[in-house]
């Protein structure tokens, strides 16, 4: 058999539409790339509402889309706290992120960090956080692009990680940043309207009461009460605090979502961009809670199987009842554009740590040109998008997932959000309290997964390797571990330099002098006159 022996054309005819209006953006998009603010920030470009959109874009993932309203289908409330934990998760970096990262840095995580710490070793340590959350969450998107459009459409799963891959690349090579952030625009437009209508319809189909979605839903679940009580997935409450820790603060360790704040001109534009993120965000988990319950109540017991074991296909077994094949296709369509958005803002974010922090600032020491930087972080994503095409096919369908995307969370939450929240707030903090904080957030939330039930001794088995541990999700321990990390560090070393230049990251992080103010960049290569995007280079980076 081919590898498109089965091809669903009206899907495939749907994808075909959403890859071509995305190339279109990117070729448009690659006129406008000049220099190296062009390449990673958009110009600097994005006006408050249009970055929010891009945020929403990067920040709902297939995984929210169909993997949290597969899991409201077989679960019920458990399913439900994911919707809440990504949701809340924007307060957290609203009220401590957002604004400094934008005042604080130029294009990546690691330039807030080297701003008042040792260079090299603190772009070394934010750069292992940032390759290491992107390596397990992109692999996860990756592999669950393959299994979405094998299943969905008829190709191969090899073929459809290929495809995903090179779409990807494409987007990142020719547009960068303003190509990357306008996909992510389109496909919030997409996500939120293609979810709009089916909340709407669902709502319609049941009789439009919203309080009769839940009573339906729990009639069509064998579990009865239990479905809409804690239990069914989440087996301890213990599991529960420490899957909300690793959301909430994971997101604001995220650095393909930190990296947007860089898009826009100011910190003002920065906080709208939260806001009408939250807005977006908060109104997509609304409506993803609806369709969860909603297809438990339409579907019923009957669709558990076609379903799968992680309830991915629900939504589009939703979509085919409410619509037919054509309706379908649709939503599909929408899902690739949505894995399409989430793995370029990925792939970017681990150029950036690649090309501006190892390459230029660590090999090279800043000697290189803005030209050489942007050619080097092409390479890179090429590279990057060849590692996770071939291990996304090794590693094949029975790839946990599931345990992937939860480790990059707790990646995220344990190495980089206590040593960006301490290196902005802490006057001690020194070099030797972020690398040790870094390390140990990446080693004991990568072990502690490993050893868990989830994961230990593998696949479709029970246990863990100790009795003792049975946590599913390490946040509530590694997230602690980070802190402890950085503080051990900074108190047990001698380093005093760093805090004669925390009085100036801090009032840059509060005020915004001294940030690099962008130029209004936009798709039509229009300037708003907002500053110039070619200040010094040293600005973020050592210059003090």
């Amino acid at each position: 058999m081919t590898p498109i022996a089965s091809v669903n054309g009206t899907a495939l005819a749907v994808f075909a539409v959403v890859v071509g209006v995305t190339l279109v953006i990117s070729y448009y998009a690659s006129k406008r790339v000049h220099t190296a603010t062009d390449f990673w920030a958009a110009g600097r470009g994005l006006t408050g509402p249009q970055n929010g959109f891009a945020i929403a874009g990067d920040y709902m993932s297939a995984a929210s889309f169909l993997g949290i309203a597969g899991l409201i289908y077989l679960f019920g409330f458990d399913g439900f706290l994911y919707s809440v934990g990504f949701l809340v998760a924007f307060l957290t970096v609203l009220f401590l992120l957002a604004e400094r990262m934008r005042n604080s840095g130029k294009y990546t995580i690691a330039d807030v960090l080297s701003f008042r710490l040792n260079e090299q070793p603190a772009r070394a340590a934010a750069a292992l956080g940032t390759l290491t959350v992107v390596a397990f969450y992109l692999i996860a998107q990756m592999v669950g692009a393959g299994v979405l459009i094998e299943g969905l459409v008829g190709i191969d799963f090899w073929l459809s990680v290929l495809l995903t891959g090179a779409f990807m690349i494409t987007y990142i090579i020719l547009g960068g940043m303003l190509a990357t952030s306008w996909v992510q625009i389109i496909k919030a437009f997409l996500l939120m309207t293609a979810a709009l209508v089916m909340t709407v319809w669902v709502l319609i189909k049941i009789g439009g009461n919203p309080l009769d979605l839940f009573r339906d839903a729990r009639a069509e679940s064998a579990d009865g009460e239990a479905y809409l009580k804690p239990g069914l997935f989440l087996s301890t409450p213990l599991d529960t605090v420490s899957l909300g820790l690793g959301l909430v603060l994971g997101t604001a360790g995220l650095p393909h979502i930190l990296m947007r704040f860089f898009t826009v001109p100011d910190a003002k534009a920065a906080r709208s961009s939260v806001m009408w993120a939250m807005v977006l965000i908060g109104a997509f988990y609304v409506m993803t809670t609806a369709l969860g319950f909603g297809a438990r109540a339409i579907l019923g017991q009957g669709g558990e199987e076609a379903a799968g074991a992680t309830g991915n296909f629900a939504l589009p077994l939703l979509a085919d009842d409410l619509g037919g094949e054509l309706f379908e296709a649709i939503i599909a369509g929408v899902a690739f554009a949505t894995i399409l958005a989430v793995v370029a803002g990925l792939v970017i974010s681990a150029s950036g740590a690649v090309a501006h922090d190892v390459w230029s600032n660590i090999v090279r020491r800043g000697t290189d040109s803005e030209k050489e930087e942007v050619w080097v972080a092409k390479i890179a994503a090429v590279a990057i998008g060849a590692i996770a095409i071939v291990i996304a096919v090794l590693g094949g369908k029975d790839l946990n997932v599931s345990f992937m995307v939860g480790l990059a969370f707790a990646v995220a939450a344990s190495a980089n959000f206590p040593a960006l929240l301490l290196a902005l707030t802490w006057r001690r903090f020194n070099t030797t309290g972020a690398v040790t904080g870094v390390l140990l957030g990446v080693i004991s939330s990568v072990a502690l997964v490993i050893i868990s039930p989830t994961v230990w001794p593998g696949p479709n088995s029970e246990g863990g390797l100790f009795s003792f541990y049975d946590l599913a999700n390490p946040g509530i321990i590694s997230i602690p571990l980070g802190f402890i990390g950085c503080w051990l560090g900074t108190v047990l070393s001698r380093e005093r330099v760093e805090e004669r230049t925390f009085d100036e990251l801090y009032v840059r992080s509060e005020t915004g002098l001294g940030a690099e103010a962008g130029t209004g960049l936009t798709l039509t290569g229009r300037s708003d006159g907002a500053g110039s995007a070619d200040a010094p280079r040293e600005l973020a980076g050592t210059g003090r």
